[in-house]
């Protein structure tokens, strides 16, 4: 079978990689990414490795790496992706990496640090140009005082007891939203003796961190004593205010500083850091590319191991086999430089190899389905080549429409259409990198839709005729002699397939449109999806018991062919296989004349294991009641085989092992008295290895296994079975709501007007309304209901029969994401 059937054949190879070109040859391994490395110094500290230092020093170039786009991206610049194919630098560029980097982080940050430190002196002097403008203002309003009357003299006449007191001032700017706090804590603090004036700056003025405009407050407090000057300057410097001395007082300030070589400084600067920026444009992606790849090689480098010589590395390392002259012939051109080529060579291995398993565009999203549930164990049947009809026809049983198949079809096919574009590629979006990456799946999700909308005959809920019908009214009408009367008394006329001419035929595809107009419409989808349901899962899950008896054979287990997967389609196909047989029986047997006496499917089913009969409803065929009594006893014969086969198998086998064990160590003891040059017990152990694994076998454990096994198959068979009718409850449930949306929207939209003027302006909102609503509800949350159920219907109910899920991916050695 191919590798999209099962996965592939991997080995364990053993690679001696000279010194000199070790780093070379294991470049060029993570370009072609065919192999796993596996770690030979486990038990070795990360920091006592060989390479360690050389990965050191590639983090430490990461981390100026990072400082580097950071300030790429404070500039509100974005960085070029890098070019693809660049290969891991030779060790000797490192240092040149590094001292470039460093020149330019260097550079970046003298800069930076210049550039801010101009804008806090800009700052600093427009805030104190501002200060002095509000010097030069009206004069200062006393903002509090100390309780005396407007009219009594701020200051006492020169001979008076504060004679030698003397007005100083104190002026600066706050930011806004401090101003009232530190407006308030001076009149406490300083009791009132004082007179303080804020004033918005008139302009905005750049904050030299941010670079957003902000408004400042600009204070100007008139005070007098020094240790009210000291209060002043302490709560100043608690909230960190900006003050200014003024050199006169107030009405008599200079002119506020102004320097016209200001904004060319500043411009210059920016123009050099601009310079500086667009070098690490240009030089910061292809380094980061090359050092996550010298990275990455020197990690795997510290999985190898070193030769006693200390000439070569040996590595061990997954590679299905297929692989191996490719990764041979790698080596040997990446080691040709260093006079000794690399050696690669299988080895044995009793470890379970890895899983690999190739996938392309259209395969990729159904593998991801079936490895969501878990990776399949080495060589294990792969349940995703079925998956790819198995699914989307599961989906679409519950969202058969045609109109919403259509949709989604359509949209998909936008998907895979665009899909090289490179705007579609690079999409940060996390929903819509979820639906890009399952397009195919759903491409065939909604073409299956279609195809089992035809077959229901629903197209946005409403019936299509393309074919014929196959019932006549008119021939009902005219052998039956309805009158006026009897048309007037009854309002719900019922058409006879009994009466000649009535009924013409089976549709040729699907259901006929007719059904739509009956009453009954619903009992009779019932009825229909009820057993199609039941029908498509006895088939599916018979289908996944089939699958294992091609891992019983491949893996050479051929016991279990007879003590399990023969039991088990026996069980299965006995009890639910019968009632799919009654089913189709019925259906080919049974014609409109006997329709009115047919016997009941359900009441013949719960009969079979009553071992009993009902008198009012007649067996199906003749000897029906032996049938299903043996069914229910071959069924029920088949648990103790299922249950107690393999345990009992398992330990005679082990048993007989033992023995031949046995036998071969008394011949080998024979020997040692007859032979002088016997082998030890260590190469007896080691020409013997199956000796140990048959002395772990644990009856009680193989036997609990098969236990847990069997309960949950018997059960699982009939929970399963009843878990398939969700096939028939969400086609229904998908096909009312499509029925309610109609009748809610459109058919008031059209019922509102008969003009032709007064329709068009109507069906506007109408259709916006509609269509808003069936993509929000029909297409997403139904769609995303069905696909959540027929997964579960894969998980549980297809995939338990023959998949245990219990192996692990092939993770191999590449550098595909370092040039992503």
């Amino acid at each position: 079978m191919g590798s999209m059937f099962r996965s592939e054949e991997v080995s364990l190879a053993q690679l001696f990689l000279p010194t000199a070109a070790a780093y070379t040859c294991v470049s060029q391994l993570g370009e072609l990414g065919l192999v796993e490395f596996r770690d030979l110094n486990a038990s070795v500290s990360a920091f006592q490795r060989r390479f360690v230092v050389d990965v050191r020093r590639c983090e430490e170039l990461e981390k100026t790496f990072t400082f580097l786009q950071e300030e790429v991206r404070r500039a509100g610049l974005a960085l070029p992706p890098p070019e693809g194919g660049l290969p891991a630098p030779p060790p000797r560029d490192l240092l040149r990496i590094q001292e470039e980097s460093d020149r330019l982080a260097q550079e970046l940050r003298d800069v930076r640090g210049n550039e801010q430190a101009l804008r806090a002196q800009l700052h600093k002097l427009q805030l104190h140009a501002a200060v002095l403008g509000q010097g030069q203002g009206p004069a200062l309003a006393a903002t509090h005082t100390d309780g005396s009357s407007e009219r009594t003299p701020l200051l006492q006449p020169p001979k008076g007891p504060h004679q030698d007191l003397r007005v100083n001032f104190v002026a600066g700017a706050v930011e806004p939203h401090k101003a009232a706090a530190l407006e308030r804590l001076l009149w406490r603090a300083c009791r009132g003796f004082l007179i303080a004036s804020f004033r918005e700056t008139e302009q905005q003025l750049e904050d030299p961190v941010t670079g957003e405009p902000a408004t400042w407050m600009t204070f100007l407090i008139s005070y007098w004593g020094e240790q009210i000057g000291q209060k002043i300057r302490k709560i100043t410097d608690c909230f960190h205010c900006h003050v200014f001395p003024p050199a006169n007082p107030p009405g008599a300030c200079p002119a506020p500083p102004h320097c016209p070589f200001w904004p060319q400084v500043l411009g210059e600067t920016e123009r050099f850091l601009n310079q500086v920026l667009g070098r690490v444009q240009r030089l910061l992606p292809p380094w980061q590319v090359q050092i996550r790849k010298m990275k990455a090689v020197y990690l795997a480098l510290n999985q190898c191991s070193v030769s006693a010589t200390y000439k070569c590395l040996i590595a061990e390392a997954w590679c299905a086999t297929r692989d191996l002259p490719a990764v041979q012939q790698a080596l040997h051109d990446s080691s040709s430089e260093a006079g000794v080529s690399a050696v690669v060579h299988r080895i044995p291995c009793r470890d379970m190899p890895p899983t690999l398993i190739r996938t392309t565009r259209f395969t990729a999203s159904f593998q991801a389905i079936v490895d969501a549930y878990g990776v399949g164990r080495y060589q294990e049947v792969n349940p995703a080549p079925y998956t790819i009809i198995t699914f989307p026809f599961l989906f679409a049983v519950m969202f058969g429409d045609v109109g919403h198949g259509l949709l989604m079809f359509l949209f998909a096919l936008a998907m895979v259409l665009a899909e090289d574009r490179p705007a579609i590629k690079t999409a940060k979006n996390e929903i819509w990198q979820t639906f890009f990456g399952g397009r195919y799946l759903l491409l065939l999700m909604g073409l299956f839709s279609v195809y089992t909308g035809f077959i229901y005959n629903e197209c946005f809920s409403r019936a299509t005729v393309i074919f014929p019908s196959g019932w006549s009214v008119a021939a009902m009408a005219n052998q039956s002699g309805w009158s006026d009367k009897f048309l007037a008394n009854h309002p719900l006329l019922s058409l006879d397939p009994n009466i000649t001419g009535v009924f013409l035929g089976p549709y040729p595809f699907g259901i006929d449109p007719i059904w739509s107009l009956a009453v009954n419409h619903l009992t009779f989808l019932n009825s229909f999806k009820m057993k199609m349901s039941v029908i498509l899962g006895v088939t599916h899950m018979a289908f996944g018991v089939v699958l294992g008896v091609f891992n019983h054979i491949h893996f050479g287990q051929w016991h279990r062919l007879v003590l399990e997967t023969l039991p088990e389609l026996v069980f299965l196909l006995g009890l639910f296989g019968y009632l799919v047989f009654m089913v189709v029986y019925k259906w080919l047997r049974v014609s409109a004349a006997g329709a009115s006496s047919a016997p009941s499917i359900l009441i013949h089913f719960i009969n079979m294991f009553l071992f009993s009969r009902s008198p009012t409803n007649r067996p199906l065929f003749p000897g029906q009641e032996v049938v299903q009594s043996a069914l229910v006893v071959l069924a029920l014969a088949t648990v103790p085989v299922l249950l107690l086969g393999t345990p009992l198998f398992l330990r005679w086998n082990h048993h007989r092992r033992l023995r031949r064990a046995g036998q071969l160590q008394d011949e080998v003891k024979t020997g040692l008295l007859d032979s002088p040059d016997a082998r030890g017990s260590d190469e007896e152990k080691a020409e013997h290895p199956g000796d140990q694994e048959e002395a772990k076998f644990v009856l009680s454990e193989v036997f609990m296994h098969q236990a847990i096994h069997t309960i949950e198959f018997c059960l699982g068979c009939i929970s399963n079975t009843a878990s398939y009718l969700r096939l028939w409850a969400l086609s229904l449930a998908h096909a009312q709501l499509s029925e309610v949306l109609w009748a809610m929207v459109m058919r008031i939209g059209l019922g509102m007007g008969r003009e032709m003027g007064v329709v068009a302006l109507v069906l506007v909102p109408v259709f916006a309304a509609f269509a808003v609503l069936t993509v929000a509800i029909l297409l997403v949350m139904e769609g995303l209901s069905a696909f959540l159920h027929a997964l579960r219907l894969h998980w549980v109910e297809f995939q338990n029969k023959f998949y245990s899920g219990t192996g692990y991916k092939l993770n191999p050695f590449t550098f595909s994401m370092e040039d992503q």
